[in-house]
């Protein structure tokens, strides 16, 4: 149980941001708009500038609650802003939200560049992005560290609880840290880096025995060796297991919280699966590689991670 709620970071990210848009360039100001992302959509330098005057009048203007990131494709670079989102809970009065929609925008104001070949394998290419962005469960706070469970949060010094959400977020846990590399590069503009997660969140009022507490369901899944049923199975060559996920209950009462922390992965050794007709595929074992190193590697990185465990 710990009775201190947690703080909120020095450097929280923007609750909510305008995206302002001219055909050279994009412009994205925080809540304040006094701190401002400016993106050369010509030269793709991203700059932070501290007020609004640079910002043409004849700009267009759009509300988005946060920079999913930027990502290269054939055509070239595409930013990804939410666009929507629901909030579905609070944890310690930090609010939780769900990302419901997402826009991937163009830094290039056409395609006649490209080939017939790479205009088609762009906008496949788009298509597959677009079907990532439209998963369910990506998840973010903008001023609360999801991506850690309590016990971590607890045990960390004020070095880490001073730390940005981006920066002291779980790399494991962060599903858009490549997508972000490019803006968390420049201190200044942590502000505007929104570690998301992927997984399931979920926030209840509860009464039993006439004693009201929360109940909170955090599922967290790693990005790490992440893939498909059957695709994807066993450990990778730094010992990370197959879609890992870690699922966190925590109970806040009077003040007091408590948390239970389960895990689960793939077996831990290298081994595949691949689909046939069968219902159930032979699992096949690679011989060719040291399968007690990388089991050892496996648990130590466990162990190090969350301490003694029940298996």
């Amino acid at each position: 149980p710990d009775r201190q709620l947690e703080r909120t970071p020095r450097m929280a990210v923007y609750e909510s941001l305008r995206l302002y848009t001219t055909s050279e360039r994009f412009y994205i100001a925080g809540d304040q708009q006094d701190e401002i992302m400016e993106i050369d959509r010509a030269t793709e330098e991203i700059r932070f500038l501290r007020n609004t005057a640079s910002i043409p009048p004849t700009a267009s203007i759009q509300q988005i609650f946060g920079v999913f990131g930027i990502i290269r494709l054939v055509g070239g670079n595409y930013l990804i802003v939410i666009t929507a989102r629901k909030r579905v809970g609070k944890i310690d009065d930090h609010s939780v939200w769900k990302v419901v929609s997402t826009d991937v925008l163009s830094y290039s104001r056409s395609v006649r560049h490209l080939t017939d070949v790479q205009m088609k394998n762009n906008a496949a290419y788009l298509e597959m992005v677009k079907s990532v962005l439209s998963t369910d469960g990506f998840y973010y706070s903008t001023d609360y560290d999801l991506t850690h469970t309590l016990q971590r949060i607890h045990n960390a010094g004020s070095e880490f609880k001073d730390a940005s959400l981006f920066e002291r977020a779980s790399h494991q846990f962060v599903w858009n840290r490549h997508l972000l590399q490019n803006i968390s590069a420049q201190r200044e503009l942590l502000r505007f880096s929104l570690p998301i997660l992927h997984g399931f969140i979920s926030s209840q009022d509860c009464v039993i025995n006439q004693k009201k507490f929360q109940l909170i369901l955090i599922t967290r899944r790693s990005s790490f060796r992440a893939g498909v049923r059957y695709y994807r199975r066993g450990l990778d060559a730094n010992g990370h297991a197959a879609n890992t996920v870690e699922t966190e209950q925590v109970i806040i009462y009077n003040g007091q919280k408590a948390s239970f922390v389960q895990t689960r992965g793939s077996i831990p050794l290298v081994w595949s699966q691949k689909p046939n007709l069968y219902y159930k595929p032979t699992p096949a074992i690679d011989g060719s590689v040291d399968q007690a190193d990388l089991f050892r590697k496996h648990f130590e990185m466990q162990q190090s991670v969350y301490g003694r465990q029940i298996a």
